[in-house]
């Protein structure tokens, strides 16, 4: 991958870790799971905040990934693009900044809510849910929707190619044109890569992606408490169940989840005090991944203890 350089003993470590998890009762576990995880030499957030460019260090972004271009369904973390996106479209002044706007972005990101990306993803590509259209309407509304995947296309990542951000989330599923947009075999579904994922999420916490203020509120809208009584008061709360609560306590956490009946996603940045900061996104599939609380939280926990300071 271009933004990070390969370390030969992370490599090693994801590996034999992934083999020690699939030991623990998860037979299959190797094919179930995508992760990337980067090492960072010094503080991501510390550099935004300084106009420091990693691009500018003289030590290298180690990293290492296991099935990491692989796409995926990604649930919820698609939510991460559409932010982005969002952020984009306010700086080209393709949409029209304000309170609703940021409820939205807000309301999609801390709570995930799917509502509030159904209404972004409207504004982003100037499209409706309805009922089903006529072959040559429908041509020029998939247009629309492409619009997102356009401006991810022109960014030149490698680590995008295959993926594919376009549809809304659902509860119980697309409905009218949005089914049509699907295909007949759902072959249309949204598709993200860990290595994608991680570029993006890692862009943004440089504050390399749009410009530094949007990158800053960004960071704003994906930070997580690790506090006990606020995520016991918040069931939903996006650490539980995923990386975050393989974290101890002293932890700083950035973070989009995603979980569905045959996914349960992470992508997260991590700063721990004697630690060196790290990257983690991990997208597991199946309906027994799906419901395995466990494995995320473990495969954080084993790997930040390789994330020594050194």
């Amino acid at each position: 991958m271009a933004f990070y350089s390969p370390d030969v003993a992370m490599g090693a470590m994801l590996e034999d870790q992934l083999r020690a998890l699939e030991l623990q009762g998860r037979p299959g576990l190797g094919s179930q799971v995508s992760v990337t995880w980067l090492r960072y030499p010094r503080s991501l957030i510390g550099a935004a905040e300084a106009s420091e460019s990693p691009r500018d260090w003289p030590e290298p972004v180690a990293g290492a990934s296991w099935a990491g271009s692989r796409p995926r369904y990604p649930a919820s973390v698609v939510k991460l693009f559409y932010l982005a996106a969002t952020e984009a479209w306010l700086q080209r002044q393709l949409l029209e900044d304000g309170a609703e706007l940021r409820r939205a972005m807000a309301d999609m990101i801390r709570d995930s809510s799917n509502d509030a990306t159904a209404v972004l993803v409207d504004w982003l590509t100037g499209t409706t849910s309805g009922p089903d259209l006529p072959e040559r309407p429908l041509r020029a509304w998939i247009e629309g929707r492409q619009l997102v995947n356009q401006w991810y296309a022109a960014l030149g990542w490698s680590e995008f190619e295959g993926c594919n951000v376009c549809q809304k989330t659902w509860g119980d599923g697309p409905y009218g044109r949005e089914r049509q947009f699907y295909g007949p075999k759902l072959e249309n579904r949204n598709r993200l890569s860990t290595d994608a994922t991680a570029r993006l999420l890692h862009e943004i916490m440089a504050g390399a992606l749009v410009s530094p203020p949007a990158c800053a509120r960004m960071r704003e809208l994906l930070r997580r408490s690790l506090d006990s009584d606020l995520r016991a008061a918040d069931p939903e709360n996006q650490v539980d169940g995923f990386i975050g609560a393989g974290l101890p306590a002293p932890a700083r956490l950035w973070s989009k989840a995603g979980w569905m009946s045959q996914a349960r996603h992470d992508a997260a940045y991590v700063e721990i005090p004697d630690r060196a900061p790290f990257l983690l996104v991990i997208f597991s599939e199946g309906a027994e991944r799906a419901a395995d609380e466990q494995l995320l939280p473990e495969l954080s926990r084993r790997l930040s203890s390789g994330s020594e300071a050194s």
